[in-house]
């Protein structure tokens, strides 16, 4: 090899290395986790949409495809600025430390109009679907910067209530985007994550308690310990055990797996009272919960395929 040879090969490899920076800051800042896991139930709410209403996946793709792209732009702008506004108190945890709003690796000017072209983009594209989806994208967003991110999250040990409803829309888009007049079942699932995310996110706060406490951030297990905590959570997660029910419709075998799931989940935090490691606990209760959304969301959709498919 040549010298010219071996120094394009350093550029090259400096080039990829930073190429992968940028896409590690980038996958941190818009927080690609919270966008694959609402990405997946607005999904199920698209299809349920169409399993309710009659309709064939094959003819709503091109619906399907700029709903969802709407939806993860609009909530990658609410996360960005979430963390554009989060960034004094994010050196103190260590998951988020590394954000490039601490780092610096992306210029604060820069993330913050990341954030704002994001949302409007993702709600310019939920409006070629159908106003009410927009409207839902909007509330979602709204309901995620606003109230939680600006309002409640520094205050209010209620803030974990206040957060879920950001969680809980996505779905309702999803639906929206199908039919604007939302359907018993859509208003189900909505309860569902609206529920869901409270015993979810009390479990990451035991973890990250003492972290949270030197952020300052009110979470329920800082504020008032693990005891009432611990109780939150099985209060919460017995509240999703009628849920399921009410999509008998989708058959006995997501009502069977629902009911396993929910009798699982509840089994598991009675647990809690009788544990001596409260964070260990706390670890399996998260565990569990991204477990318990990702079988129950995939069992709607994959019991509903003949219909919506043929």
């Amino acid at each position: 090899m040549n010298k010219a040879e071996s120094t394009t090969q350093i550029i090259g490899n400096v080039g990829s290395k930073d190429r992968a920076s940028l896409w590690t800051d980038i996958k941190s800042l818009i927080k690609i986790g919270i966008i694959n896991s609402n990405l997946m139930t607005a999904f199920a709410g698209f299809w349920l949409a169409l399993y309710y209403s009659g309709l064939s996946f094959s003819n709503h793709w091109e619906t399907f495809l700029i709903m969802m792209i709407g939806t993860a732009l609009v909530i990658a702008g609410g996360c960005i600025l979430n963390n554009y506004f989060d960034r004094d108190i994010d050196p103190i945890m260590s998951r988020t430390k590394k954000r490039p709003t601490v780092t610096g690796s992306i210029p604060l000017t820069y993330i913050l109009l990341l954030g704002i072209i994001s949302t409007v983009l993702g709600i310019l594209l939920l409006m070629l679907t159908t106003i009410q989806a927009a409207l839902l994208g909007v509330v979602g967003w709204f309901c995620y910067f606003v109230l939680y991110t600006v309002w409640s999250k520094r205050r209010y040990t209620i803030n974990t209530a206040i957060g879920s409803l950001s969680g809980a829309v996505p779905p309702l888009i999803g639906w929206a985007a199908v039919d604007p007049n939302l359907h018993m079942a859509a208003i189900i699932l909505f309860l569902i994550m609206f529920i869901w995310q409270t015993p979810h996110f009390l479990a990451l706060a035991m973890k990250k308690c003492k972290e949270y406490k030197a952020a300052g951030i009110p979470m329920l297990p800082v504020v008032y310990g693990f005891a009432i905590t611990k109780r939150q959570i099985v209060i919460y997660s017995a509240c999703m055990l009628p849920l399921p029910f009410y999509l008998f419709s989708l058959g006995n075998t997501f009502l069977v797996i629902a009911t396993i799931l929910n009798i699982g989940w509840l089994a598991l935090g009675i647990s809690g009272f009788f544990t001596k490691n409260d964070l260990k606990w706390a670890n399996w209760m998260f565990v569990y919960s991204l477990n318990y959304l990702m079988v129950l969301f995939l069992t709607m959709i994959v019991v509903t395929i003949p219909q919506v498919v043929y």
